[in-house]
């Protein structure tokens, strides 16, 4: 290990250090997050400045840092299936009604596919807006094996229709799906948990005595991973800071001066997006103001990691301790969120790719049959990816098959991907929680939730209410 090096993480060390001095302060984990996000913004920043894009003793420092950030990724994505399995289990054996996982579910659904379809039409507006085209850009050598590796992959999706679709979330195997063995494996849970916890409420039905014991057992549980997750949750300072010092250290600033109209469309996109998102929850009396402030710290997180699914457990928890939706309706929306009507993956990215590629194939974008036929293939294309792996290039392979536009042309932005990928996910993270906090305030179930928790908030069953809040020390 050379002295640079030495150097380099003596820095990022001292800056750990920094931020857990802050919390111990008393310091807010939403400020310390975005503390550290911006902490790791400057140090990526100052080893791009000291040594260059692709230096050797960069490449050795984020190898280091990576430890951090990829540990903290890991960590959730390990409590990712017990949460969803807990938390739904232990929902639905306290569901008066078994009808309102009907409602609930729909409720979700819903407004996932109707913010996916805004998010489509905000993708036309924003490519038309900022005249992208396919043409003139340049097809190097990593845009080439992308572009091949993407045409590889449109194998998968070939073929893929609504029965198959359906049948691809039952799962077979549960202990498959806990392992994460299929793209539909969180779905897989949720209806695992949902089957299992009704099971529970006949047992308590037909045994009384016997069926309290096992929801007792499940509630024991539940409490167990909770304040895994809450142990977890408590390093994402740390890991927001290893994750930016990465991504943009990493970062090559030509290719991101080159495409700088694309990278630059996707973000007006994105914020569209969020403001769409804030009408939507104005709409049904909330404040939108005071949700995104809620939830600020897990779209920090959700940027800097570029997964949404390893963001279901902040996702949840900022839903049910700080928005006051119920647990059940929180692990609903989180869940279906990450695989399913992803408002920036699966509704903005494809539709403004197939804007720009539409025209080398003497299509005209403008047209409005056109445009009607995008929105729709890019809204019930946000629905059908989840069974083929989800993410950004399924749902532009499954678009742009759906219209005849040339696939591989998609990976002619291979080179910013990263960068438009984080505040992609960020989007998709807050249609997830939007949908959750939507669903509840409609079916009237949400909590009132103090404007300033001085101590850590946690939800608990009654038997009047079905879920209060309580102050834990």
């Amino acid at each position: 290990m050379s002295l640079f090096v030495i150097l380099n993480l003596g820095v990022f060390a001292l800056l750990l250090a920094w931020l857990a001095h802050r919390r111990r302060g008393g310091a807010p984990l939403s400020s310390t997050v975005l503390v550290g996000l911006l902490a790791g913004v400057v140090l990526g920043a100052a080893l791009q400045a000291a040594y260059g894009h692709g230096h050797p003793a960069v490449a050795a420092t984020i190898d280091w840092v990576g430890v951090v950030g990829g540990g903290y990724v890991r960590l959730l994505q390990m409590i990712v299936m017990p949460l969803v399995l807990v938390s739904i289990l232990s929902a639905v054996t306290r569901l008066d009604d078994a009808r309102a996982l009907g409602r609930i579910s729909a409720g979700v659904l819903g407004v996932l596919m109707l913010t996916t379809a805004v998010s489509a039409a905000i993708g036309i507006g924003v490519a038309r807006l900022f005249r992208l085209s396919a043409d003139g850009l340049v097809q190097g050598a990593r845009e080439l094996e992308q572009g091949a590796a993407i045409q590889a992959k449109a194998g998968d999706a070939a073929g893929l229709d609504v029965p198959r679709l359906l049948l691809s979330f039952i799962p077979t195997n549960p202990y498959a799906d806990l392992a994460g063995s299929r793209p539909t494996s969180i779905i897989g849970v949720v209806i695992f948990a949902v089957l299992l916890g009704f099971a529970a409420l006949a047992l308590r039905r037909e045994s009384p005595e016997t069926g309290a014991r096992v929801i007792d057992a499940m509630d024991a549980v539940q409490k167990l991973v909770t304040q895994l997750v809450r142990m977890v949750i408590r390093l994402t300072p740390y890991g927001v800071l290893a994750l930016m010092t990465k991504v943009v250290a990493t970062s090559n600033p030509q290719d991101i001066l080159r495409l700088g109209g694309f990278v630059a469309a996707s973000y007006v996109g994105l914020g569209l997006i969020l403001m769409a998102h804030a009408a939507l929850l104005a709409l049904t009396g909330i404040n939108p103001v005071r949700h995104f402030r809620e939830v600020w710290p897990v779209l920090t997180f959700a940027f800097s990691s570029r997964s949404s699914a390893a963001a279901i457990p902040l996702n949840v928890e900022a839903q049910t301790r700080r928005l006051g939706v119920p647990p059940a309706i929180a692990n609903f929306a989180a869940s279906f969120g990450a695989t399913i009507g992803q408002n920036g993956c699966a509704g903005l990215y494809p539709a403004m790719l197939a804007m720009m590629i539409a025209p080398s194939v003497g299509i005209d974008p403008t047209a409005p049959q056109f445009l009607a036929t995008l929105v729709l293939v890019v809204t019930l294309g946000s629905f059908g990816i989840a069974g083929v792996g989800g993410g950004a290039t399924f749902a532009a392979i499954v678009v742009l098959s759906a219209l005849d536009l040339p696939i591989a042309l998609a990976g002619l932005l291979i080179s910013i991907e990263p960068l438009i990928d984080m505040g992609r996910t960020a989007v998709n993270v807050s249609g997830a929680m939007t949908a959750g906090a939507v669903t509840s305030r409609v079916l009237g179930q949400t909590e009132t939730v103090p404007e300033r928790e001085p101590v850590i908030a946690t939800a608990v069953p009654t038997a009047h209410t079905g879920w209060r809040r309580i102050a834990a020390r």
